[in-house]
């Protein structure tokens, strides 16, 4: 667990994911400290080199020699950064930490690359429970004597008596009455917000998210960033969400059904998709699993290529980055069968590298095993099939065999297509949209192609007017056929 120093200031984080990767900085919220982000760390560190920290005045961390400030956090967080990283970061926050880094990405914007924020504070004002709870400090500070709480905190006179008063309303408050949060998390997550010694910097950041409403600056953020936040959060009232609806419209806001404060550990599994599908995290079986450098070069790559493909039509580069990490590589030798009539319908192919040929008997039982099977078409890089038996789940209507120089081929799952339409709604459309496009036009060649075979017989069938050999119906019947065998594979 490293120990980096900022200027005089200890900061204790805990690091997780390859050192030589793009730095991922993971920012506690109020009370709290570095755990309230773990059940993230083990996610992201498949592919950033993660830095779960302590902010000053939390868990292991000295506080400030000076009052605290949102500020301030985001000054030592920016020193911090230049520090560990040299290039842009991502920034995960969740509630104060969430309002520290959009203060961060508004006073230093070239090194946030983007965000993710989990219950970010916005106003700064807390729920009138909490506010409840903290009856005493709110008190003094309409009558201006809020330093006088911030030393009665330090000296752990009120201290106590707050922290008995959170402890009793931590879990309707800051859980949903459904929730998923295992008791040895929400006990280890209590610890710190009953950890003795930081009642000062409590006191002091209760007022430093208060002076430091963002509404209306929030429009000014430029880095990109996800925004979730439980349906049922009674911590940082649901109303701020509000505020990033109407101010923030490039945030990629997300409410969560049955999560409170705290939906990374009470509704782990959507949350993670959520921003396993944001960063672009390559499609892996393990959370413990980390990428590797030679995938995550992959999903780089054909996020280039999806630009030049069907379905990567009019998707922005961040897009095409969400949807490269959907797919599967697949590299086939030349004349290697990639998939046979008989096989289950669930995946789409995208071709990247060299061709796929499509084979087909005419005279086969739908579902049943070809035997005189025969060439129709190549399909080039960029080109898609596949796409009719993913959607509805019927039979194939071809085998697909790599051509002669072999192919790379991108495999697309149905149940993946489903999640990235469910996480990503307006990504998911957008690909949805392509491949409708692409089914589109193929089924315009389709109709041309029978334009020209009506128009051929046609003049087969007339009288021959000069010395070349009449086109024969049987002819054209052939030659339709075959286009339009290649036009409608699958």
């Amino acid at each position: 667990m490293p120990i980096f120093d900022i200027d005089g200031q200890k900061i204790h984080a805990v690091q997780q994911g390859n050192p030589k990767r793009q730095t991922c900085i993971l920012i506690h919220g109020w009370s709290s400290s570095w755990y309230a982000l773990k059940p993230l760390v083990s996610l992201l560190a498949q592919r950033f080199n993660c830095l779960a920290i302590d902010l000053p005045g939390y868990g292991e961390s000295p506080p400030l020699d000076k009052r605290v400030t949102i500020s301030d956090y985001a000054d030592v967080l920016a020193k911090l950064i230049e520090q560990v990283s040299d290039g842009p970061v991502v920034l995960v926050g969740h509630s104060m930490g969430g309002m520290a880094s959009a203060t961060l990405a508004l006073r230093y914007p070239v090194l946030v690359e983007r965000m993710v924020l989990i219950c970010p504070t916005i106003s700064g004002n807390l729920s009138n429970t909490i506010n409840l709870a903290y009856s005493i400090p709110t008190f003094f500070e309409k009558i201006g004597l809020e330093r006088l709480v911030v030393a009665l905190m330090g000296t752990g006179l009120i201290e106590n008596l707050v922290i008995r008063i959170t402890d009793y309303l931590m879990r309707p408050v800051s859980f949903s009455a459904r929730t998923g949060i295992p008791e040895d998390e929400y006990q280890r997550v209590r610890a710190d917000a009953r950890r003795k010694g930081q009642g000062r910097t409590r006191a002091e950041c209760y007022f430093a998210m208060r002076e430091n409403n963002l509404t209306g600056r929030l429009s000014k953020i430029e880095p990109p960033a996800l925004v979730l936040w439980g349906a049922e959060d009674n911590t940082v009232p649901l109303r701020d969400s509000g505020v990033v609806a109407d101010e923030w419209h490039t945030a990629d806001l997300r409410i969560i059904p049955k999560a409170g404060h705290w939906p990374q550990f009470e509704t782990p599994d959507i949350t993670r998709r959520y921003i396993a599908a944001f960063l672009g995290l390559p499609f892996l079986t393990s959370e413990t699993t980390q990428a590797a450098d030679d995938d995550l070069a992959v999903t780089q790559e054909v996020g280039q290529f999806l630009a030049n493909s069907d379905v990567g039509n009019s998707l922005n580069q961040a897009q095409r980055i969400r949807l490269a990490a959907q797919f599967h590589q697949k590299v086939f030798k030349p004349g290697e069968t990639i998939v046979k009539v008989e096989d289950p319908g669930t995946e789409m192919y995208i071709v990247q590298n060299g061709t796929v040929e499509v084979w087909t008997d005419p005279d086969a039982t739908p579902g049943q095993p070809s035997k005189n099977l025969r060439y129709v078409a190549s399909l080039t890089p960029g080109q898609i099939t596949g796409e009719l038996a993913m959607l509805d789940g019927g039979l194939r209507s071809a085998d697909l065999r790599a051509g002669p120089e072999g192919a790379t081929v991108l495999n697309l799952d149905r149940d993946r297509l489903l999640a990235l339409c469910e996480d990503d709604s307006s990504l998911g459309t957008r690909v949805l949209f392509n491949i409708a496009r692409a089914m589109a036009l193929r089924q315009r060649f389709i109709l041309w192609q029978l334009q020209r075979a009506q128009k051929a017989s046609k003049a087969a069938a007339a009288p021959p007017t000069g010395k070349s050999a009449p086109v024969t119906s049987a002819e054209t019947s052939s030659e339709f056929q075959s286009d339009y065998q290649a036009a409608t594979v699958e």
